[in-house]
């Protein structure tokens, strides 16, 4: 069997930016709907590292979990404000993430996520060997961090950062071989990245197998699962342009789950959370629901 969480960004960045759900009101819906788990977006309004700096503090927070009946699934740090691929200095990136995992500790998390931080239009002003050993050189010190705080990595490759294409994953995942360092897959970033190619540098790489075959190529290096939906789009920033994967509900996009579900059910990713992602979708309050009831009866015919 699998425990059920949902990343409570959906609730406070994109659609809800100028009115997210507070995290009261968050896990209290989690816990009615029957949730095990939360997946924590590192940033206000929601618990965070600056918000809570006390020990009495992030205490309180898992006590208030606990009361819920939640626990916490992960935690996506909120790194996006350092520099990784355009920098030879990545010492801020590392102490930021230093800081999380010591949040993570407080907080019983056992998980931390990482993405490139920049665009894949990044590699148009660096060159993409210099991009990689400044991406992979900082995620094994990372890793090395992680483990020394107990935790595992996971990297959320998608469209919207750097390294989007299916070899490039490999290869990141090749030259940062740490055992606590890995994917974190998500399905609809899966979709966008293997079947449909979106916003990749230069001559477009899709795979004829599409996710189930990026999920053999991958296989032994999966270490954290996000479920949602794909219609073939990306999200649009607020100039318009593509930006990562549009996350719908289930059953409103085209990803054939079956096949996808039996593939990730038989990797073994050192824990047992499938978690939900609503990241950006506009009525990710309303689909909370609907996506609990889809993910349980995916948890009840594949695992």
């Amino acid at each position: 069997m699998k425990r059920i969480s949902i990343g409570s960004w959906a609730y406070t960045i994109g659609p809800y930016q100028d009115d997210p759900v507070p995290f009261e009101a968050v896990g209290a819906r989690l816990q009615g709907l029957g949730f095990d788990g939360l997946e924590l977006g590192g940033f206000p309004p929601h618990p965070n590292p600056t918000d809570l700096p006390e020990t009495e503090q992030r205490q309180a927070v898992r006590e208030r979990m606990a009361e819920w009946g939640l626990e916490f699934s992960g935690l996506a740090a909120n790194l996006w404000g350092e520099h990784l691929v355009d920098t030879d200095d990545a010492t801020p990136y590392v102490e930021e993430f230093t800081r999380n995992c010591r949040f993570c500790n407080d907080l019983g998390i056992e998980v931390i996520r990482v993405d490139a931080v920049q665009p894949p239009t990044i590699l148009e002003a660096v060159e993409r060997e210099t991009a990689m050993e400044r991406v992979t050189r900082t995620w094994s010190r990372c890793a090395e961090i992680a483990a020394d705080h107990g935790l595992r990595v996971c990297w959320e490759f998608e469209p919207g950062f750097a390294f989007n294409k299916p070899t490039d994953i490999v290869e990141v995942l090749d030259r940062v071989p740490a055992e606590n360092f890995g994917v974190l897959y998500d399905t609809s970033h899966g979709h966008m990245c293997a079947v449909v190619g979106a916003r990749q540098p230069g001559e477009r790489e899709t795979l004829a197998g599409g996710q189930v075959e990026l999920i053999r190529r991958l296989s032994g290096r999966i270490n954290h699962i996000h479920l949602i939906d794909s219609d073939n789009t990306c999200h649009k920033d607020a100039q318009g342009q593509d930006e990562t994967s549009m996350h719908l509900p289930f059953g409103r996009g085209v990803v054939d789950f079956p096949p996808i579900l039996e593939a990730l059910a038989a990797e073994d990713v050192g824990h047992d959370w499938w978690t939900i992602d609503l990241c950006f979708w506009p009525d990710a309050w309303e689909a909370t629901e609907q996506c609990k009831r889809t993910v349980d009866e995916f948890v009840a015919t594949h695992t």
